[in-house]
């Protein structure tokens, strides 16, 4: 019996059937790592509010700011979250002021720079556009111009910790 690709579904059945080989072979695991060797050292809040605000100053200047960047133990894949963007909007004076936070759930504390940097790049996105439309990705892509290409292997890696429930940068 095939394992589900759930995390692979809106994927062409080609390439499903291409990573139904790598599993199948035991390989998957071994593929990811070859690609990205080591897992980024954005270990803690601090840390990782730098490292959103450095992305939010290069390409999105303009945008409102970011008011609290944080890993949330509480953000699970399961849900098909990989990270949250909240805009609460708060009433100072006469004016209706928004605050913005990013969490990124802390399962990506031990993953490659790469996959961090997709689901910070996606978050910044929803800053400017909140929808995930042409202009949403057309944004992820002008940050990131691999974008696609780490989206698709976080979820190869999604894939490989519901089959081993191993983490492979850990």
């Amino acid at each position: 019996m095939q394992p589900s690709l759930k995390y692979l579904s809106a994927y062409s059945e080609q390439t499903q059937a291409q990573v139904q080989q790598l599993i199948a072979q035991e390989k998957l695991g071994e593929v990811l790592l070859k690609r990205y060797p080591n897992a980024h050292e954005v270990r803690n809040d601090k840390a990782l509010y730098q490292y959103v605000q450095e992305l939010k100053n290069e390409f999105l200047r303009n945008a409102e700011p970011i008011n609290k960047v944080a890993f949330d133990s509480k953000i699970h894949v399961i849900q098909h979250a990989l990270g949250l963007h909240t805009s609460i909007s708060r009433v100072q004076g006469g004016k209706l002021k928004a605050k913005h936070e990013i969490r990124v759930a802390t399962m990506f504390k031990e993953v490659p720079l790469e996959f961090l940097r997709m689901i910070a790049v996606h978050e910044l996105a929803h800053v400017k556009e909140k929808q995930h439309d042409k202009a949403f990705y057309k944004l992820c892509t002008y940050m990131e111009p691999q974008y696609h290409q780490y989206e698709f292997d976080v979820r190869l890696y999604l894939t490989q910790l519901d089959l081993s429930g191993q983490r492979l940068w850990s």
